[in-house]
């Protein structure tokens, strides 16, 4: 398995995309709204996502999506 070619930002916010058999892609990004408007697009395309949160340095923080925001 290959590591990841980056560090995880505090106070961005990560979601990954299921591109296929063992493949995933990690996507950032700096507010919530920017990450929920993301999301939502890949969601709308069918991609299999999952919401990972806001990274605080140790864990994610609101790790559960949340539309209205």
């Amino acid at each position: 398995m290959r590591k990841k070619g980056f560090k995880l930002a505090v106070g961005h916010f990560f979601f990954d995309i299921k591109m296929g058999y063992q493949n995933t892609i990690t996507i950032s990004r700096k507010t919530k709204e920017e990450a929920s408007y993301a999301y939502l697009g890949y969601v709308n395309q069918g991609k299999e996502c999952e919401w990972l949160g806001q990274w605080n340095g140790k864990k994610f923080d609101h790790d559960k999506f949340d539309e209205a925001a």
